[in-house]
């Protein structure tokens, strides 16, 4: 009997439920071999299941830094200074092999040509599965669900070299989530896209967030597309967390760093001539409410 592709909602190392963090940074720095300044400095964080946290900053920040914390590359295969408590899925991140913290993080690179190295979509889908061991059965049901779940079925047999880049960008989320991992970290999926297949892109890793309780961890420049799906935005300088919180209030706490999405600027320009009332919009519909709500009085 088929049954839809599942994802794990507990921690390691315990029953999962609601609350529970899946990432828990403490006091984390780091600093590559050969650098004199620290990549991370300091960082405390903690992230659960079911948020989508869109990670931003000027580059060099820290950010990518983090992602490769997440899931060993750091301190497994890049060489430093390593320090403070790092927890994923309530596996100690020093002491676990990358293979095991592969199964809870699902990492997704910039460029996804450079994950993407099958002859097919198909078997690209399956190569993880059959890394991990598993019966060759429970190999074809999941690449079948995940084909599916992704709508990637009309393309199947065709090579990623192929594809689109909005394609293969979908592949390379596809690839990851049919491991099932709990945590989805992602650096700037939308970098080489345009503005509508960058939305698609964003679309599907909110519809994961909302319908299978993953936590999505997002690095992207382009807030204009990303902040009306994140449910928390955390903002990186110079190794160190400046601001964390609601996507409006981080923005208007650290919008002079990392820039003003062109509506939320608008809103500023308008307001500061006594056109509009307070608020942050984040898409151009809610700036044209407040505008309808103030000249209508």
């Amino acid at each position: 009997m088929n049954r839809a592709l599942t994802f794990k909602s507990a921690t390691a190392g315990g029953a999962g439920c609601c609350g529970v963090a899946l990432v828990e940074l403490k006091r984390v720095s780091f600093r590559y071999a050969g650098s004199d300044r620290h990549a991370l400095d300091n960082v405390t964080l903690s992230a659960e299941q079911g948020e989508f946290v869109l990670l931003v900053g000027p580059s060099g920040c820290g950010k990518s830094t983090l992602l490769r914390v997440l899931n060993g590359l750091i301190p497994h295969f890049y060489e430093g200074d390593f320090e403070g408590e790092a927890r994923v899925a309530g596996l100690d991140v020093r002491s676990t092999p990358t293979h095991v913290l592969a199964r809870h993080v699902g990492m997704v690179f910039q460029d996804p040509e450079n994950q993407l190295f099958l002859s097919s979509v198909e078997r690209e889908i399956a190569f993880g599965l059959e890394n991990m061991g598993l019966p060759r059965a429970e190999v074809k049901r999941r690449v079948r669900e995940v084909l599916k779940e992704f709508n990637l079925e009309s393309i199947k047999d065709r090579a990623p070299y192929e594809l689109s880049g909005g394609q293969q960008q979908k592949v390379a989320i596809a690839s990851v989530m049919a491991l099932e991992p709990e945590i989805l970290a992602i650096d700037e999926p939308t970098a080489n896209l345009d503005p509508l297949s960058a939305l698609e892109i964003l679309s599907l890793v909110k519809r994961l967030v909302d319908e299978k309780g993953v936590l999505a961890i997002v690095v992207e420049h382009r807030l204009e597309l990303t902040l009306m799906f994140a449910t928390r935005m955390v903002v990186m300088h110079n190794g160190r967390i400046l601001a964390d919180g609601a996507p409006r209030e981080a923005l208007l706490r650290s919008g002079s760093l990392v820039g003003y999405p062109p509506v939320t600027l608008a809103h500023l320009l308008l307001k500061r001539k006594g056109l509009i009332d307070n608020g942050v919009p984040l898409t151009s519909e809610e700036l044209a409410s407040m505008v309808i709500r103030k000249w209508a009085k």
